[in-house]
């Protein structure tokens, strides 16, 4: 009798985007510029990098979210498609061409987000303040949204160091609820992330916080609502929430397409929890809008400061 064989195990067939989750493909004359713009000056951008689905529109406006401290993190988040490893060194040069990108493309507002970078002493907490005063003082006019990871164990003085320079928004994203962080977040702690946002508002009131979170990782409804408490807790203003789209196959799996309306329930309870600003839909993503969010939670402040 012939010993029995070892058939490969076939990968799950990946589950059919519904129509509302569908976008066109980059083509626009936009496009091809803010992407020379960026290889130009040895820019990433997590548009590329986390293969935003929104990289058409925002490219074609010429906004583009630059992603400082390289194209390597130092962790492997479940969710997230940017290249993981040892990352190469701090390029002196990433503040002033940040500046100069943000000059050439005409930008009103900029997002600045990051790799983890676990191997520096500081977390990377110098490039993002060299980054904001390089745009002050390159494009003065320009506000500037910061998107930081979480300074594991180097947090508070991180933190401090990054307030200080005057950035306009603080964002830090929770990304999904605390039961899967073992398994989609593993290398964060959400406690630490929400006392992260809770310590912006403590060392300056007037920088707007903003965090975010993806669904259909399989969270449950009430744990959702659970997150928008805690957030509201740490006086977060700004709630972004988005669909999880799987990158690759090795990545995690989407247990479930949200539908628009889904979203639009969402939006509702979290805005009567007190958030300044809600922005949900399935392609929403923490820099998507992000020029005309910031005038809409400036507006927002404003209105609630005159009751």
């Amino acid at each position: 009798m012939n010993a029995p064989v070892d058939l490969p195990v076939p990968n799950p067939p990946r589950v059919r985007k519904p129509d509302w989750i569908r976008v066109k493909a980059p083509t626009s004359e936009g496009y091809a510029e803010t992407r020379r713009l960026m290889r130009s000056l040895k820019l990433a951008t997590v548009c590329e990098e986390a293969a935003c689905p929104n990289i058409g529109e925002c490219w074609t406006k010429k906004h583009a979210t630059v992603m400082i401290l390289g194209d390597t993190c130092t962790r492997a988040c479940a969710f997230c498609n940017v290249k993981t490893g040892m990352p190469r060194a701090v390029d002196p040069f990433e503040p002033q061409n940040t500046a100069i990108a943000a000059a050439q493309l005409g930008l009103e507002h900029i997002v600045v987000t990051s790799v983890d970078r676990d191997d520096l002493p500081d977390g990377g907490a110098s490039q993002f303040v060299k980054v904001i005063e390089a745009l002050r003082s390159e494009t003065p006019k320009t506000t500037i949204e910061i998107l930081t990871p979480d300074f594991r164990n180097k947090s508070e003085d991180a933190v401090a160091r990054i307030v200080d320079a005057g950035p306009d928004v603080y964002n830090h994203n929770l990304e999904t609820v605390p039961r899967l962080y073992p398994t989609i977040r593993p290398g964060a702690r959400y406690y630490a992330s929400l006392r992260l946002l809770e310590s912006v508002k403590r060392r300056n009131p007037a920088v707007f916080t903003k965090s975010g979170v993806m669904v259909g990782l399989g969270e449950q409804r009430l744990e959702v609502h659970q997150v928008m408490d805690d957030m509201r807790s740490a006086d977060i203003d700004f709630l972004t929430m988005g669909q999880y789209l799987q990158p690759t196959p090795r990545h995690a799996t989407v247990k479930e397409f949200v539908t628009p309306q889904a979203f639009n329930s969402y939006a509702a309870i979290a805005r009567a929890k007190g958030f300044l600003l809600v922005a949900a839909s399935p392609l929403t993503r923490s820099s998507y809008h992000a020029g005309d969010d910031f005038k809409k939670m400036q507006a927002a402040r404003a209105e609630r400061l005159a009751r």
